[in-house]
């Protein structure tokens, strides 16, 4: 299983902590992780981290899309990497997929 080192910003930590904005802070939350595991993603088929000069890279970035996900903690706006000559996928949620999936075990 591959190590995700991740990064919060301080005021997303405050928000969390405070009573008015804690709704919104944990949407937000979700969206910056979700985002940053989806970066992640994006180096295994590339075979290089973003910027980066390798022998080994596989493919090339080509920007972002906008994706929206409805979830149980609000409307995620996430950036999901786009690759060139490369198809790029993730296990977070389906292809066409928009809303959480509300499965009972």
């Amino acid at each position: 299983m591959a190590q995700l080192n991740s990064t919060l910003d301080t005021h997303l930590l405050r928000d969390l902590f405070s009573l008015e904005g804690r709704d919104q802070a944990y949407a937000k939350l979700m969206e910056s992780i979700l985002t940053q595991v989806l970066e992640h993603q994006a180096m295994e088929p590339t075979g290089a981290g973003l910027y980066e000069r390798s022998e080994k890279r596989q493919a090339y970035r080509n920007g972002y899309r906008g994706r929206t996900l409805k979830t149980r903690v609000g409307t995620l706006t996430l950036t999901v990497p786009r690759l060139r000559d490369s198809h790029f996928s993730t296990e977070l949620f389906a292809r066409y997929q928009r809303n959480e999936l509300w499965c009972s075990p």
